[in-house]
C-alpha cells in the first residue's frame, strides 16, 4: 500500500468538512422519522470542532450550514476541504451557490479525490468522537433538540487534550482566528430562494414540503425564501407567510389564518351579485326571414331557370 505522510497546518490555513448520519433516529414530526445529516467542521491548526444537524444534504442547506458555523466561529480559513459531496460539487466542479459562498468568504473550497478519507483524517476522527462520546445515553425529541444538546456539549469537547497537538482546542483557537478572514457583515442569502406565481392551491413547495401562503396573493408573483429554521413568503415588502422549517419530507404545513382567509374569500365570491347581462335576462330578437329575401333580391313569385319556385 502507498504510504501516507503526516501533515501539519498553519493557523488559519484550513478547515475540514464532512457529513455524518447519527444511528439514533430522532422524530422530526408526527409519525415522521429522519436521520438528519450532521455537518461537521474541524479547524486544522487548533482542532476546534463545530457541528450541527441540518434538515437535508442539499446545496441550499449545506451552504447555509457552513456559513452559520463559520459565523459562530468568527472567521473563515484560506481553504475549506470537502470530499465529493454532490451538494458541494463533483471533482471540484462546484455548484453555483458553493462558488458564491467561497467568493463571499474569500476562501477556496477544495474537494478530495474519491475514496481518499486520509486526506481529511481530522474530520473523520471528529465524527467518530461525536458518535462515541456525544450520542450514548441520549434521546432527542426533534432535530432542533438534537442541535440544542450538541451545542451544550461541544464546548466540553473542545476542552479535551488532543493527542496530536498535546493541547486543548480552546487554547489554540485564538491563534487560528487571528489568521482567518472576518465574515462579511453583508452577504447574499444562502439557502432556498425562488419567485413563483401563487396558484389557487395557495401552497408552495420548498425542499420536499408544502407550506401555505396568504391566499389573497393568488395570481401574484411572490418571493419564497428558506433558511435552516424558517420559510417565508413576501409580496414586495408584505409578509405573506412565515413557517418554522419542517425537517420531515412530503409534509403539508398550514397556517390556520390562511385557512380562515381562504374561507372568507370563497364566501365573498359566492355572495357576489349576478350581472344584469346574465343568460336568463338577455332577450334575443327573432329576425323576419323575408328580410333575407329582400337583401339578396329574391322574388319568390318568379320561377327559377329549372322552372321551379323557391
Amino acid at each position: 500500500m502507498d504510504p501516507v505522510d503526516r501533515t501539519s497546518y498553519a493557523p488559519g490555513e484550513i478547515i475540514q468538512c464532512d457529513l455524518w448520519f447519527p444511528p439514533k433516529i430522532p422524530p422530526v414530526g408526527p409519525e415522521v422519522l429522519s436521520a438528519p445529516p450532521v455537518l461537521t467542521m474541524v479547524c486544522g491548526y487548533s482542532r476546534w470542532i463545530m457541528a450541527m444537524a441540518i434538515p437535508t444534504r442539499t446545496t441550499e442547506d449545506l451552504t447555509a450550514g457552513m456559513l452559520r458555523l463559520l459565523k459562530g466561529l468568527g472567521g473563515a480559513p484560506k481553504t475549506l476541504v470537502w470530499d465529493n459531496e454532490a451538494g458541494i460539487g463533483r471533482r471540484n466542479a462546484l455548484t453555483r451557490p458553493t462558488h458564491t459562498l467561497a467568493g463571499t468568504l474569500g476562501t477556496r473550497i477544495w474537494q478530495t479525490k474519491p475514496y481518499d478519507p486520509e486526506t481529511k483524517g481530522m474530520v473523520e476522527r471528529a465524527k467518530r468522537y461525536l458518535k462515541e462520546s456525544f450520542l450514548p445515553g441520549r434521546a432527542f425529541s426533534s432535530g432542533q433538540d438534537f442541535n440544542a444538546q450538541l451545542a451544550d456539549w461541544l464546548p466540553i469537547a473542545n476542552e479535551r487534550v488532543v493527542r496530536a497537538t498535546g493541547a486543548r482546542p480552546c487554547e489554540l483557537l485564538d491563534k487560528d482566528l487571528a489568521r482567518m478572514r472576518p465574515i462579511p457583515a453583508l452577504h447574499p442569502h444562502f439557502g432556498f430562494q425562488t419567485r413563483i406565481r401563487l396558484g389557487r392551491d395557495y401552497y408552495v413547495r420548498v425542499l420536499s414540503n408544502d407550506y401555505s401562503v396568504d391566499p389573497s396573493a393568488i395570481g401574484r408573483l411572490i418571493d419564497i425564501r428558506a433558511d435552516l429554521a424558517t420559510v417565508t413568503a413576501h409580496l414586495g415588502p408584505r409578509l405573506l407567510a412565515s413557517h418554522e422549517r419542517s425537517w420531515g419530507q412530503r409534509g403539508t404545513i398550514t397556517d390556520p389564518e390562511h385557512l380562515h382567509i381562504a374561507g372568507t374569500l370563497r364566501a365573498q365570491l359566492g355572495e357576489r351579485p349576478r350581472s344584469r347581462n346574465t343568460a336568463s335576462e338577455v332577450i334575443v330578437p327573432m329576425r323576419n326571414l323575408a328580410d333575407y329575401d329582400t337583401l339578396f333580391n329574391i322574388d319568390l313569385a318568379q320561377p327559377t331557370e329549372q322552372g321551379h319556385r323557391y
